[in-house]
């Protein structure tokens, strides 16, 4: 992470970070603290508060080392923060010398008299970084940077792959583009990118049309050609996978296209670039409902948007069956932690089982409504087996009599790893999609 731009001190933008990191602590989402900050911090706390929540872990382990009693909780949340932006990385985000200091300077408008102390722990870790990092290591924690109960899980799942994942999940995600079908190609919008000295290149994977463009350095969307006028989006690879699973060989003009839980729309948008149907656009939020029609205003579509609780038909369903369903269903978001670093420390153990019931209740209501030949794509953004695939054979198990088929066009887990990179990336070695499931079920 290079240093944010920004007009605040660096000792402001510590103090805000701390702020950010204590309250993911007490169990709120760094969106909503994001979300709070005013305009001219935001890009900086959020830099810094991201670079914080990957390496949470092992900077909680140096501190338990180097102070065994916990101190109170602003104070806490400062120190974690300095020492996971001094903790080892290829580039700091600051000069050793630049940090402590500003970090002593924010404990002493924070926390005063605690600066002493913050100043003590973090010049004792810039001695003894090296020894301080390895005995960090030696526990699963400081190592993996996610909670124990996850590690085990992801080690469960994918025996073979789960330090891969995890270390994964560290990364920068790259920024991806969905060139609007209607209005350009894929090869088109990187030649208009590269005339204003913005190098990218089309993802050449099955499935993506040659729509997908990934950049080689994230840009405000400002800077993207024709952003404003709906020729382009920001979508990962991954989820432009959902679109054309759905649509498949085709869709007739004006078929009846569910998009259960549409927030926050990207997904709905794709579908109307590539088909007519007559799409209705349902979630439960009503305040991220107003993201999804903001979309289809700039890229000129137009659906039915209606705040809804998929589980219950009865307050939204007109009782005509839909031609084809998406449920992009929610899930702990295991999938997609490095655009979401915080998901990790809030998840708890008894999450997953819950949105495991919740998704197969939402699987039930919804086939039901789905007309006869038609087909239904089950998406989550998760690497967890069971909000993927046990999920789906459960499912194929209950209603086997019926006849409801997985298509094996459906991709499955798509992984989130290295070895998912397209040869001609600008971003060589870095995978180009977050984690993600998909089965395409057909209904006889």
């Amino acid at each position: 992470m290079n240093a944010p731009a920004t007009s605040l001190p660096l000792s402001r933008l510590l103090d805000l970070t701390a702020d950010a990191v204590q309250a993911v602590r007490g169990g709120q989402s760094l969106t909503d603290v994001l979300g709070r900050c005013a305009p001219d911090a935001r890009p900086g706390v959020q830099a810094l508060s991201f670079h914080v929540m990957r390496w949470l872990g092992s900077a909680g382990e140096v501190r338990q080392i180097v102070a065994e009693k916990a101190p109170p909780p602003k104070v806490e949340a400062l120190l974690i923060t300095a020492l996971a932006l001094l903790w080892p990385v290829p580039v700091a985000p600051y000069p050793d010398h630049t940090l402590v200091d500003q970090a002593v300077h924010a404990a002493r408008q924070r926390t005063p008299g605690a600066a002493a102390f913050i100043n003590a722990v973090l010049r004792r870790f810039v001695r003894e970084r090296d020894s301080l990092v390895s005995a960090a290591r030696h526990q699963p924690l400081g190592a993996y940077n996610h909670p124990l109960w996850w590690i085990e899980r992801i080690r469960h799942d994918w025996p073979t792959q789960w330090q891969a994942l995890l270390a994964a999940n560290n990364e920068h995600p790259p920024m991806t583009l969905r060139v609007n079908a209607r209005r350009g190609s894929g090869d088109a919008y990187v030649q208009r990118l590269a005339a204003q000295g913005l190098a990218a290149s089309v993802i050449e994977q099955p499935g993506l049309g040659g729509q997908a463009v990934v950049l080689a350095a994230p840009c405000p969307v400002t800077q993207l050609p024709g952003f404003a006028e709906g020729e382009v989006s920001v979508q990962d690879a991954a989820a432009q996978r959902a679109a054309p699973l759905l649509v498949g060989a085709g869709l007739a003009r004006g078929a009846r296209v569910l998009d259960a839980c549409a927030a926050p729309g990207g997904k709905t948008a794709h579908l109307l670039e590539l088909a007519e149907p007559e799409l209705l656009a349902l979630d439960s939020d009503a305040l991220r409902l107003a993201r999804v029609q903001d979309s289809l205003n700039r890229l000129q579509l137009k659906a039915e948007v209606r705040a809804g609780d998929a589980r219950n038909p009865a307050t939204w369903w007109d009782g005509r069956p839909f031609d084809a369903i998406l449920l992009d269903a929610p899930c702990s978001a295991s999938g997609i932690v490095r655009r979401h670093p915080d998901v990790r420390w809030l998840r708890r153990p008894d999450d997953i089982s819950a949105l495991a019931r919740l998704q197969a209740e939402m699987l039930e209501t919804l086939w039901a409504l789905l007309a006869p030949g038609g087909r239904l794509l089950y998406a989550t953004c998760s690497v967890f087996r069971s909000e993927g695939q046990e999920q789906i054979d459960a499912f194929l198990q209950r209603h086997a009599d019926g006849g409801a088929r997985l298509d094996p066009a459906s991709p499955g887990h798509l992984l989130p790893l290295a070895d998912n990179v397209d040869p001609a990336s600008p971003q060589p070695g870095r995978a180009l999609q977050d984690g993600f499931f998909y089965a395409l079920l057909h209904k006889p």
